[in-house]
């Protein structure tokens, strides 16, 4: 019994610290990602108002080089419910508490 429980309790430990700080960290860079979307926000302003031209498939192929990597850390998390799931939660809760 102890050889099916120490596996999933060390998940749940491990993911759930990692989550926390996880939460933690993005609760401190939320003011440099609103930073980010204010600036993003005045440059599609510029655009509309055609003061500058926006290169809209260079902008496409750029996110799609963030999104890529994002996707292949996630989809092994997938694979792992008691990892993930507790990783969610440690990650809400760091957010939550800082």
């Amino acid at each position: 019994m102890s050889e099916v429980l120490t596996p999933i309790i060390a998940q749940l430990g491990i993911g759930g610290i990692g989550g926390f700080f996880v939460g933690y960290l993005i609760k401190k860079a939320l003011k440099f990602v609103l930073i980010i979307g204010a600036f993003a926000f005045v440059a599609s302003y510029f655009a509309y108002e055609t003061a500058i031209e926006v290169n809209y498939a260079q902008l496409l192929a750029r996110a799609q080089e963030f999104v890529t990597p994002a996707w292949g850390f996630l989809s092994p998390l997938l694979s792992k419910i008691p990892f993930s799931g507790s990783l969610i939660l440690g990650v809400i809760i760091g957010f939550m508490m800082s």
